[in-house]
């Protein structure tokens, strides 16, 4: 039974069934409040990549799928997720610049990024900061918080609400995802895949220093430019970039963050261990950026 079902059925009573708890962060042991078990999460994602798929127009370019399949490999292999059965899909939509990751592994790359991405390492820093929302958990901690919100207004949507089927907890997991939606993630939750997909590209060996000049691209402008005199209208921000924190504001956080992501990377320049070390959980919470 979806969400919409619950409220129609039992209202608060029925919500609490539902309720996990709260949880930290794996990679940055920051507070978040999910009402989802991770079963429950697989099971959404496997539904709605299969929906979304089914709606599609799938790329049938060898090199291009090759690549994302290369390159997705490697960053699933970087978060060390057993649990997860990785499928990439390269989605072919020349005017639309995203990408995404549903939970449990189910990546889908539009063709309208690849314009941005150049190459690998540019493809690396989006599958990294897309699959690190997935490890994150940021979908299911964005619907809990609607739940909050819905209970607040409870009394206003329950009779409506009883009608509802298990697609509304679909559809919600795709909004919060951000398939079909311009506004998928908060502040917080951008810069937690900023700063985890950095890592993961590292890890993955791919130079966490190329994720600078990728922002710069999809900022339209040049570094030294953004913000003074060259802008990007409202308008034109891709999906990609519809939230904050600003061009200038990620780009200086991850500038901050790549000092210890070089410490991961084991291409030249990088750090001196001899192999990638497996995602794991940070003891601490997120650097934050001077």
């Amino acid at each position: 039974m979806g969400l919409y079902g619950v409220l129609g059925m039992g209202g608060a009573a029925g919500l609490v069934s539902m309720l996990e708890g709260c949880y930290r962060a794996p990679g940055t042991a920051r507070d978040q409040l999910i009402f989802f078990s991770e079963e429950k999460e697989l099971q959404f994602g496997l539904q709605a990549y299969r929906e979304v798929l089914r709606q599609a127009r799938l790329s049938e370019n060898a090199e291009i799928n090759e690549m994302v399949q290369r390159v997705g490999q490697r960053i699933a292999k970087a978060a060390n997720k057993s649990e997860y059965q990785w499928e990439f899909a390269v989605i072919d939509e020349d005017k639309t610049v995203n990408a995404f990751c549903l939970p449990g592994g189910k990546v889908a790359v539009f063709t309208g990024i690849l314009k941005v991405t150049k190459d690998d390492a540019g493809l690396a820093t989006v599958v990294g900061h897309e699959v690190a929302h997935a490890l994150q958990r940021h979908g299911v901690e964005r619907m809990s918080r609607s739940i909050i919100d819905q209970i607040v207004q409870l009394g206003a949507i329950g009779a409506a609400a009883s009608s509802r089927s298990a697609g509304g907890a679909v559809q919600g997991l795709l909004g919060a995802y951000g398939v079909n939606v311009s506004l998928p993630f908060n502040r917080k939750q951008e810069s937690e895949a900023d700063y985890i997909g950095l890592r993961l590209m590292a890890e993955a060996g791919y130079d966490p220093r190329e994720a600078v000049p990728f922002w710069e691209r999809m900022s339209g402008c040049p570094r030294q430019m953004i913000g003074k005199v060259c802008f990007r209208s409202q308008q034109s921000i891709p999906e990609f970039l519809s939230t904050h924190p600003s061009d200038i504001t990620r780009i200086n956080q991850i500038e901050a963050w790549l000092p210890e992501a070089l410490q991961r990377y084991h291409g030249p320049g990088g750090g001196v261990q001899p192999t990638p070390a497996p995602y794991r959980p940070l003891i601490g919470p997120m650097p934050q950026s001077s």
